[in-house]
């Protein structure tokens, strides 16, 4: 007897579940989840589109939450990721100040914590991270620099001659550091490791940029950290495991930040470190992941990558959203980020790690400005910019065009 041909109706559903009118749910109302949702819309998508978001604003940039909102006067509506006319045109349907809490695979459903439940037939993961606390810190006031709420709570603390503590000395904590400077605040840096950033930019571009800290009058602790901490009349106090304590008025933590993956703990996804993707960045059938949030296989490198920087937020978003079109490459991206310390941007393009071949190419005409290349063996694997945006483009186009290759044979 004859298979059993599928009815037309069936076999629509299903070009629709994998076609362009495709219900795609994006959790995470990130740079990442909106750049996804963005480009579906470019890519003529026309099926709905919901953006689930845990904040209450629409999509917002974060990266000047620790400088020109502090600093310039930026206000909430210019740190939006699209204008309002433009959000409105890409005809999405924003539910926000909703936080997912469950998913079920097998029912193509995602549950909030009220209740709700929301179906999809694509969905695309992007809740990025949530900052990590101190322990030893529990029941003292703090501040952390992630949402528009946090940073609106350290401007309000930053004051000329107001005493702050910033506890970890990475690039959201020194970036809050300069900021402090610049509004007149006092400023300490608490970090237990002797040698800041060096795993991540190299000893002398790190010992570099802790110098520049100091030279703007921050008063920088490494390889000391914090044991615990009380409140006085004065203010907080931090007590130091050198014996020592600290008084301020304010305390910011910025010891790095954990992937938002809790609502997934029962969905049988691998969230070790992150979602794990393969290198189209797919989850599970009809599951995606970008952002933050997401660990992929980046065959250039050959290794499992997570990486926490705007550029890749909106590069892979992207790339998310033409595989839910059904096309289907390999992401392979060259990491980029830049960190911002009073009158220096610090660059960096590919991936540091000890061991590397450093070697400076000198800028003469070029006063205070640095690049600075690392090589294994005679292969460019990073090159870092101080203050050299247009020299480390053309490092950074050489890069490009290697991984193209890879993407271009995978």
């Amino acid at each position: 007897m004859p298979a059993r041909q599928p009815s037309s109706a069936w076999a629509e559903d299903v070009r629709v579940s994998h076609g362009k009118g495709a219900r795609v749910l994006v959790v995470g109302a990130s740079a990442a989840g909106f750049s996804a949702a963005a480009a579906l819309r470019r890519r003529g998508h026309h099926g709905p589109i919901t953006l689930l978001g845990a904040e209450r604003h629409p999509p917002y940039d974060r990266p000047p939450l620790s400088k020109q909102y502090q600093t310039h006067g930026w206000d909430a509506e210019r740190l939006g990721l699209a204008t309002r006319e433009r959000l409105a045109g890409l005809d999405l349907e924003l539910r926000l100040g909703v936080r997912a809490a469950a998913l079920d695979l097998s029912e193509r459903v995602v549950e909030d914590d009220d209740g709700g439940r929301h179906r999809y037939d694509q969905l695309v993961i992007a809740t990025g991270l949530v900052p990590r606390r101190l322990a030893a810190l529990a029941g003292v006031p703090t501040l952390e620099l992630r949402t528009l709420e946090d940073a609106d709570r350290l401007k309000a603390a930053l004051r000329p001659g107001s005493r702050l503590a910033v506890v970890g000395a990475g690039f959201v904590g020194l970036e809050g550091a300069a900021t402090a400077r610049r509004l007149g605040a006092d400023v300490t840096v608490v970090e237990p490791v002797a040698h800041p950033l060096a795993d991540r930019i190299g000893s002398r571009a790190a010992t570099r940029l802790c110098r520049l800290h100091e030279a703007n009058g921050v008063d920088l602790r490494c390889g000391s950290s914090v044991a615990g901490g009380r409140v006085d009349g004065d203010g907080t106090v931090l007590e130091l495991s050198d014996g020592t304590e600290l008084l301020a008025d304010a305390v910011l933590v910025a010891v790095g930040a954990s992937p938002s993956t809790g609502w997934l703990r029962d969905s049988g996804l691998d969230i070790i470190d992150g979602v794990r993707c393969d290198e189209y960045s797919r989850v599970a059938e009809s599951v995606w992941a970008a952002g933050d949030v997401a660990r992929w296989r980046h065959i250039g490198y050959g290794e499992w990558l997570r990486v926490e920087h705007r550029t890749n937020a909106t590069e892979q978003g992207q790339q998310v959203a033409a595989g839910i079109h059904g096309e289907l490459t390999p992401y392979v991206p060259v990491p980029f980020f830049w960190t911002d310390h009073y009158d220096v941007r610090v660059q960096l393009a590919g991936r540091y790690r000890d061991g590397l071949t450093e070697t400076d190419v000198e800028l003469p005409d070029r006063p205070g400005a640095s690049v600075t290349l690392f090589h294994a063996g005679d292969e460019l694997r990073a090159a870092l910019a101080w203050n050299a945006p247009k020299e480390l483009h053309r490092y950074r186009r050489e890069l490009l065009a290697r991984f193209a290759m890879e993407r271009s044979v995978a």
